[in-house]
């Protein structure tokens, strides 16, 4: 004997109701599950019981499932009808130019115009927003100033920093030069030294080779013997002082 037809109702009792509730979101988890491997499909079925407790099954996420399902109904929207979509418009575009004349009148009393028909409280409410904009201008410009101040402030330690370094390089260099000055004079005076000694040497002269020499004219001495030759005219002689 097959089983009878269930009608299709809500279930009064509500044990009953809760074993079939349990067994029927079973079946349908388990199906959608199924469907999803055999079929390749993505899924997501989401259930909320009485009380409000929730039973979800997603064949990759919830939330892509999601947005996969709002992109599709965005596509397939069907379009309204175009004498609607005018007037929606019309709607919008004069909302629109209220809001555009409403900001260039509060520009025009910012800025001191229009100021008639404005009442004392009116004005009032208006001081305020201009002190509040002032004061926020003028935070707003110090913070610039701060930053500007900072990045200069650090922009002068690298100069400073690059003036040590080069100021250390110039010293450097000023000291191999000194270095290599006193190399090279040295051997010179050496050399200059050896070569006077050769030359005091091969006049018979056996002095001090660092001794100056200079040359002086004088006056020439009487002779003791007499000259081959009668001579009127009058020589000079070049002798050799030692200047201590």
């Amino acid at each position: 004997m097959g089983r009878g037809k269930i009608v299709i109702r809500r279930i009064d009792n509500s044990t009953s109701r809760q074993v079939t509730f349990s067994k029927r979101r079973n079946g349908l988890l388990k199906k959608a599950k199924e469907l999803s491997i055999l079929c390749d499909a993505e899924i997501g079925v989401m259930v909320f019981s009485s009380t409000g407790k929730l039973y979800d099954f997603a064949s990759t996420s919830m939330q892509s499932v999601i947005e996969q399902y709002k992109k599709s109904k965005e596509e397939h929207r069907q379009p309204t009808n175009p004498h609607s979509e005018v007037k929606f418009w019309q709607t919008e575009a004069a909302i629109l130019r209220q809001q555009l004349q409403n900001l260039q009148e509060v520009h025009r009393q910012m800025m001191g115009e229009g100021l008639s028909g404005l009442a004392t409280k009116d004005l009032q409410n208006l001081e305020k927003q201009l002190v509040m904009s002032f004061h926020g201008v003028r935070m707003k410009k110090e913070q610039l100033l701060l930053d500007e101040i900072e990045e200069l402030n650090r922009k002068g330690n690298l100069i400073y920093q690059a003036n040590v370094e080069l100021h250390k390089e110039v010293n450097l260099i000023h000291q191999q030069k000194l270095d290599l000055h006193e190399k090279v004079y040295g051997t010179r005076d050496a050399y200059g030294a050896d070569r006077n000694a050769n030359r005091t040497t091969n006049l018979g002269i056996h002095e001090d080779p660092h001794v100056s020499v200079h040359l002086q004219l004088c006056q020439p001495q009487q002779q003791n013997y007499e000259p081959p030759a009668p001579a009127t005219n009058k020589g000079f002689t070049v002798a050799l002082g030692k200047m201590q």
